[in-house]
């Protein structure tokens, strides 16, 4: 069962690139809380993703899913815009 989730996994995240062919930069933050200090800190990482068309822009909060390796950094598609 958690490895189907893994798999499936969707992601809300703001395009930050779209500068590649057919590719969209999708940089998804989220908070997490210190073990010690009990503070919140926003971490963010970036993902490299399908974009067909060219279709979604910089700027545009999309969602993107986990897929196949598309090729050697994409494992992504983005999937609708939100």
């Amino acid at each position: 069962m958690e490895n189907q989730n893994k798999k499936n996994r969707v992601l809300k995240g703001v395009v930050v690139s779209d500068k590649m062919q057919k590719t969209a930069v999708v940089e998804v933050s989220r908070l997490i809380k210190h073990p010690k200090y009990k503070k919140y800190h926003k971490v963010s990482k970036r993902f490299k993703a399908q974009n067909d068309d060219n279709k979604y822009k910089t700027g545009e909060r999309v969602l993107i899913q986990e897929t196949r390796p598309i090729s050697k950094d994409k494992r992504w598609i983005v999937i609708a815009k939100q």
